[in-house]
């Protein structure tokens, strides 16, 4: 028999000496878990799963023996922690392992702990330990005398165990909610007799505060979840009968939660005040409705905290968090907070009084920095964040009444800083009221334009502000309407020498209204502004500079080939910015040179730009092998400069690639930079006040992410698609490169741009690689190649899409499906058709649940005008989702054509519901599409399908909407061609319903032409393959009194293809009786 090895016998030892009586060793190996040194940590590690596997019950009562009695808090708090990971329920879940007799023990010594441990925040822990250990087992009757003992402590006169019982039900309620609603009368009046208590101490009423919370969402999930299932058993029924009756008196709670506020401010005591509000807060953004019937006071009582000048700037914010929270709820509560206009407008003066907190700071008006916010306190930022968040939650409708009534008022008074207020809340409200306000923009412009001749700089800066954010928010509209008082009075501010940061401002405003502006109403304004912006980039101050810069760039993207005349003016300053500008602090310049250079050249196009766009890409070539610094701008504007250059030149660009891929693909390539630390820890992620950092909570665990990391891969993402599609088949020698590195970032969830920049590359890329191998430039690969490259992406975009997120980009995932089959569509094998076929399952049903939500929330109380808007434009999206599942089908069906039938009937029950009348007519176009495509392409063998859908088509023939009636009337063509008998008895019926579209008084009128088109198409094809079934001497005639017909231009080559065949063959209903017709023959083929 083999013997164990040396280093078997050692660990053998080891392991007898841990779980040994002496406790030393034990205490030893959990110290050195806690190590600094990786070595011996590894190595403590190794030995504790060794210890985990080969006496489960040992370790446990180990961990459980130091918890009673370490005089050391670090041990005590380490196995704490320990035991909570061997009773969570994941891989390692060591409960079930463990003897009876070690499982009783280990819960009597945990509740002893509780009852004994000083330390409150190893105590803490404790609490999670058995919470975890109870989520487990309570569910099944595993631990009958935990519930009593929390009864028990939260009922004695020990305010630590009242605090610790109610963070074990807080996390209970979270975990296994359920299980509780049974004691849901008890659980009422503890939570009641806790927060109306005048004695409780502040940390125990906190900690009930949160119970309660967590308990009302339990209660309220648990309601939602099973109101909408069948119960079936009557256990269950009972529990939920329970919920509804007590949910319903939960509400009485909200007073004595709302003292645990009160109180607190009362006493001073600010920061148990503030959890409290945090705590509210959540409560406000989980379940608004528990609030309603109590909204006037709560409301009442956050205006007020926010009104205290005597509280702490950070309690004021957090009242206002909370009335924000519950504006911005609309899909829990919609319309509820509309309903409070009293409310609206306190709040909004609140908001405006936070914008006067701003001081005239020197450095301001120096302009030797960025600081463009120097002098705002937070008051200043946090005013202008929820006047943004408040207008988009509650829209036009609500605010801009309250707003007019406060800003004219703050405008006519004697201090800049309420000028500069009424100005920077008009800006921050025109996303959310853009509707509103595009219906009075003469009185908005005016406001604004007004401000252009203030004394005080600041507020000029800010009037310029305003008109560049509603240029944004407002346009096209005030481009058209006021580009005759904006464009001169954004010149007039460019001449603010004394006041450069006005100047500047000024340039990067008529980049905001040059960006939603049509080249005819720029160019009479070109001559004046392109002067004026080279005087300012020959100014010494650099922020002027970059603002100019940014300026000429829009304007040369916004009047394309207008622009040629002042391209030799223009370049040279350019050329000299790029090649000079080397000096640190002037990276942002040479990079904005980078920008405007690349704009300038594809306006002007590639004949124009020939010979500097050489010199240029030299500089750009030895920038890009110089080490940049990983905080220099230069490298994101490169990367988007040198794509630019690519679109300008198309394939003289080629030689350039070999330089500009590598690091593209690095950039493409970045790692997200990820900080994860505890939720409730105390050391905030490191560097939080930095800019780039993004934080959100997930769970127990705060996740910190470099923002910049993220922007410069979207943007390389970004770029290389611009490429693929650019390049076509100049591109095939990077697919193997690219492929891989896109292909995994359908999936990343960290940044939105880099899946939508992946999904969009994909059918470039196969585009690429086929366009390369049917010209011969594919370096000896053939279609086996494009089999491998579809093989790889398909697959990828099916399951991307199975678990994207977000409805847009999911309706994006199924247009690039929709090419990428369309490329490589015969290549696919019967599995992958399968899994998109069942992805257009999910799909359909995902989208269908969506809307039923959204049908759910429009039965709310307060649900009003503002929110049937909102939900309309939520639908919207869903169309485009339904949009493209009709066009991939189509895709489908015409490439497999019959033999995608049996696919086609498992889909039909998915299909069948968008004829329905209560469907939106874009739903119903796109099933009568489908079924058109059937049709057609499979001939034949569609023919048994004729029976359920043709009475919808004749019926969708007059329908309200165009589009419908397009389809529809298509689709009768279509089946008057391949239908043969099984259309025959339906030719009556059919002329009929043509009839009706072809005769109607407006069937010429822009919105109804295609449909008539199609009409008319539909009705030559009854005639030619179904003469014996009318009355051809009627019929025929009346057919070509419609032609010709000039809208639809696929229909129109049809027809008179058709009419040149029936005029060859002498048709002799066609020409009539002694050729009477020949003359309107004649006319039609003049018209042609």
């Amino acid at each position: 028999m083999a013997q164990p090895s040396e280093s078997t016998q050692l660990q053998q030892a080891q392991l007898a000496a841990i779980l040994g009586p002496d406790t030393a060793p034990f205490e030893t190996l959990i110290s050195h878990l806690m190590s600094s040194s990786n070595e011996q940590r590894s190595q403590a590690e190794l030995l504790f799963n060794l210890c985990k596997q080969t006496d489960p019950d040992s370790l446990s009562l180990k961990l459980a023996h130091l918890l009673q009695f370490s005089p050391h808090p670090e041990g005590r708090a380490m196995s704490a922690i320990l035991l909570r990971k061997q009773l969570t329920r994941d891989d390692s879940y060591l409960w079930p392992r463990l003897n009876p007799n070690t499982q009783s023990s280990l819960k009597s010594i945990l509740l002893a702990c509780i009852q004994r441990e000083e330390t409150k925040s190893i105590a803490k822990k404790l609490c999670d330990t058995v919470s975890e250990l109870a989520s487990g087992i309570l569910p099944d009757n595993g631990w009958p005398e935990l519930l009593p003992f929390m009864f028990q402590c939260v009922s004695s006169d020990t305010p630590k165990l009242q605090e610790f019982a109610f963070l074990i039900f807080a996390q209970l309620s979270q975990y296994i909610g359920d299980s509780l609603v049974p004691h849901i009368k008890e659980l009422h009046s503890v939570f009641l007799h806790c927060l109306n208590s005048p004695t409780s101490n502040p940390d125990v009423r906190i900690a009930a505060l949160n119970a309660v919370i967590n308990f009302i969402q339990c209660l309220s999930s648990s309601a939602d979840r099973d109101s909408f299932s069948e119960l079936k058993c009557v256990m269950r029924t009972e529990i939920l009968c329970q919920t509804f009756q007590y949910f319903s008196i939960f509400p009485d709670l909200l007073p004595a939660m709302m003292r645990t506020l009160t109180e607190a401010l009362n006493n001073g005591n600010e920061a148990t005040a503030q959890e409290a509000l945090e705590l509210l807060i959540e409560l406000a953004g989980t379940e608004p409705r528990f609030l309603r019937r109590q909204i006037v006071d709560v409301v009442g009582s956050m205006l007020q905290i926010a009104e205290a000048e005597s509280l702490e700037e950070g309690t004021r914010h957090l009242a206002i968090e909370f009335v924000i929270t519950l504006a911005e709820a609309r899909e829990r509560a919609p319309g509820m907070m509309r309903k409070l206009p009293q409310f609206i407008s306190r709040l909004f003066a609140i908001l405006m009084t936070m914008l006067l907190d701003i001081e005239d700071d020197p450095a301001w008006h120096s302009a030797e920095s960025e600081d463009e916010d120097a002098g705002e306190t937070s008051n200043y930022s946090v005013g202008q964040e929820c006047l943004d968040r408040l207008s988009i939650s509650l829209g036009g409708n609500t605010i801009v009444p309250v707003a007019s009534e406060l800003l004219p008022a703050y405008l006519a008074a004697p201090e800049w800083q309420k000028h500069h207020a009424a100005l920077i809340a008009l800006a921050q409200i025109a996303e959310g009221c853009s509707k509103v306000m595009i219906k009075n923009l003469e009185q908005v412009v005016a406001m604004v334009l007004n401000s252009f001749q203030d004394p005080h700089p600041r507020v000029r800066w800010a009037a310029i502000n305003a008109i560049g954010q509603l240029s944004t928010d407002l346009g096209p509209d005030l481009q058209v309407k006021y580009h005759q008082q904006v464009l001169p009075a954004l010149a007039g501010a460019m001449d603010d020498f004394q006041n450069p940061r006005v100047q500047a401002h000024a340039a990067s405003a008529v980049l905001n209204f040059s960006e939603n502006c049509t080249p005819d109403i720029l160019t009479p304004y070109l001559d004046g502004i392109v002067s004026k912006l080279l005087v300012l980039l020959q100014n010494g101050k650099q922020m002027v500079q970059e603002g100019a810069l940014t300026a000429l760039a829009s304007v040369a993207d916004s009047s394309q080939e207008h622009f040629q005349k002042y391209y030799d003016a223009v370049m040279p300053y350019l050329k000299t910015i790029l090649i000079n500008a080397t000096d640190k602090s002037n990276r942002m310049l040479r990079a904005k040179s980078m920008e405007c250079i690349s704009l300038v050249g594809m306006a002007v196009g590639k004949e124009k730009f020939r010979d500097d766009a050489k010199q240029v890409m030299e500089v750009l070539m030895s920038l890009q092998g110089s080490q940049l610094e990983t905080d220099d701008p230069t490298t994101s504007y490169m990367l988007q400069a040198w794509a630019r250059l690519c679109k300008c030149l198309g394939q003289d660009f080629l030689p350039y690639m070999s330089v500009v891929m590598p690091p593209l693909l690095q950039s493409a390539q970045l790692k997200p930079d990820v900080t994860i630390t505890s939720a409730d820890s105390d050391n905030e992620i490191e560097d939080s006040d930095d800019e780039s950092m993004e934080t959100i909570t997930l769970g127990d665990k705060r996740i910190g992410i470099k923002t910049s990391v993220l922007e410069e891969k979207a943007t390389a993402c970004n770029m290389l698609c611009c490429y693929a599609d650019e390049l076509k088949e100049g591109f095939f020698p990077w697919i193997d490169q690219v492929a891989p590195t896109l292909v995994p970032l359908l999936k990343f969830y960290f940044h939105e741009e880099v899946r939508k920049a992946a999904v969009s590359a994909m059918p470039e890329l196969l585009r690429s690689a086929k366009l390369a191998i049917e010209k011969g430039q594919a370096q000896g690969r053939n279609e086996t190649y494009i089999k491998q490259l579809s093989d790889y992406i398909v697959p990828a975009l099916v399951e991307a899409l199975h678990k994207e997120p977000d409805t847009e980009i999911c309706a994006s995932m199924l247009d690039a499906l929709n090419e990428c089959v369309q490329i490589s569509g015969p290549l696919l094998d019967e599995n992958q058709v399968r899994s998109i076929v069942d992805e257009i399952k999910q799909v359909i049903t995902a989208s269908s649940s969506r809307k039923r939500e959204r049908a759910e929330r429009a039965k709310a109380e307060d649900f009003d005008a503002e929110e049937v808007e909102l939900i309309k434009e939520e639908n919207e999206q869903e169309e485009e989702v339904f949009d493209q599942v009709g066009e991939i089908l189509g895709t489908l069906i015409k490439t497999f054509k019959g033999s995608f039938l049996p696919f086609f009937d498992e889909l039909s029950s998915y299909l069948t519901p968008m004829w329905g009348k209560d469907k939106t007519p874009e739903e119903r176009r796109i099933a009568i599409c489908i079924f058109d495509d059937v049709a057609e392409q499979c001939r034949e063998a569609a023919l048994k399908y004729y029976d359920t859908f043709l009475p919808f088509v004749l019926e969708a023939c007059n329908d309200d909407n165009p589009d419908v009636r397009q389809a529809a009337v298509y689709g009768l063509g279509v089946c008057a061609e391949f239908g043969g008998s099984v259309f025959k008895p339906l030719v009556g019926e059919a002329l009929s319903r043509l009839n009706v579209v072809i005769q109607h008084p407006n069937a010429l009128q822009a919105e109804n032409l295609m449909a008539y088109d199609n009409a008319v198409s539909s009705l030559g094809k009854i005639c030619v393959f179904h003469r014996d079934s009318i009355d051809a001497a009627q019929v025929v005639p009346a057919w070509l009194n419609c032609l010709p017909i000039k809208g639809d231009l696929i229909e129109a080559k049809v027809v008179h293809d058709q009419l040149c065949s029936m005029v060859e063959r002498s048709d002799r209903e066609l020409l009539g009786p002694n050729n009477q017709y020949l003359p309107k023959i004649v006319a039609v083929f003049a018209e042609l």
